[in-house]
Order: C-alpha cells, then sequence, then structure tokens
C-alpha cells in the first residue's frame, strides 16, 4: 500500500488506531497535569501498557471520548453527588462501574448513573444473557438477551374498524 503520511502505523495493524488514541489521551491528561502513577508506554507491536492516571480532571479528552483501551483515569471527589455529576456530565455512557457493599447505595448510585449497563464490584458485565449497548453517544439500540432480537424486528400496527363479520 506504500506509505501514508497522515496514519502510517494505521496501514501495518489496524489495532495501532486503538493505541494511538489512548496514547494522545495519555499525553493530552499529562500536558494538563495528570500523573501517570503506572504503565503510559507503549509496548512491541499493538499494544499499550495498562495506565492509571492520577489528578485527572473532566477537561481531558480521557474524560470526554471513550477509551476502549487499558486506561483508567481516576478524578478525586468528596461527595456521592458529586461523584455523580461528574460522571453524568459526559456525553458518552456505555458502562459505569463502583465498588459498594451498601445495598441502599447500590441501587441509588446504579439508578441515577446515566449508563447503558452498570457494573457494581464486578468489572466484566457483559454475558449472553444480558442486553449490551450505552446511552447518550455511546451507540443506539441493544443487542444481547431477549431485548436484543427488538433491534431486529419491525413491528407493524395496524387498527380496523367498521368490520361486519
Amino acid at each position: 500500500m506504500g506509505k501514508n503520511r497522515l496514519y502510517p502505523v494505521l496501514i501495518k495493524d489496524p489495532w495501532c488506531v486503538r493505541c494511538v488514541q489512548v496514547e494522545a489521551q495519555i499525553s493530552d491528561a499529562v500536558s494538563r497535569g495528570a500523573k501517570v502513577l503506572r504503565g503510559g508506554k507503549r509496548l512491541d507491536g499493538s499494544f499499550v501498557q495498562p495506565t492509571l492516571l492520577t489528578d485527572v480532571s473532566t477537561d481531558m479528552i480521557c474524560t470526554r471520548e471513550e477509551t476502549f483501551g487499558p486506561l483508567l483515569p481516576v478524578i478525586r471527589f468528596d461527595t456521592e453527588e458529586e461523584a455523580l455529576a461528574i460522571a453524568n456530565a459526559s456525553n458518552v455512557g456505555l458502562a459505569g462501574y463502583f465498588f459498594s457493599q451498601d445495598v441502599s447505595q447500590i441501587w441509588r448510585v446504579a439508578e441515577a448513573l446515566e449508563v447503558g449497563m452498570v457494573g457494581v464490584n464486578e468489572g466484566l458485565l457483559s454475558t449472553p444473557e444480558a442486553t449490551f449497548g450505552g446511552v447518550k453517544q455511546s451507540g443506539l439500540g441493544r443487542e444481547g438477551s431477549k431485548y436484543g432480537v427488538d433491534e431486529y424486528l419491525e413491528v407493524k400496527y395496524m387498527c380496523f374498524g367498521g368490520l361486519k363479520l
């Protein structure tokens, strides 16, 4: 294919697109005051080290765009309300995760999060029995489970009146 001046890494491996995006998010965050606590480097080929960022603020790209890579930005908060405001200020909402042993807090926070899926004390929430999909700019509709079948149906409403049988 030859060399592409704009996207030279895309020719070799499509997964490099994600590497470039994650690296750009890390670079932007660090330039705005975040600290790399762990990771942050590209490994051989199409891999970026799992990266933990601290001192993250909501003006950083990593908090405004979906990352689909091994990047965990940490934003400090003082109250549950503040945490929900930070999480819900995003224009994306595929999934939200949090840890708690307080059942009333679990229900309250899970319902208040503006996301399509919620993981409580669990990092892997995708199963065949559950719907998969987000809200806001994280996709439309659902896939998986019995609810995902609805995405493939065309519903037609028919109303009949005045029939004499």
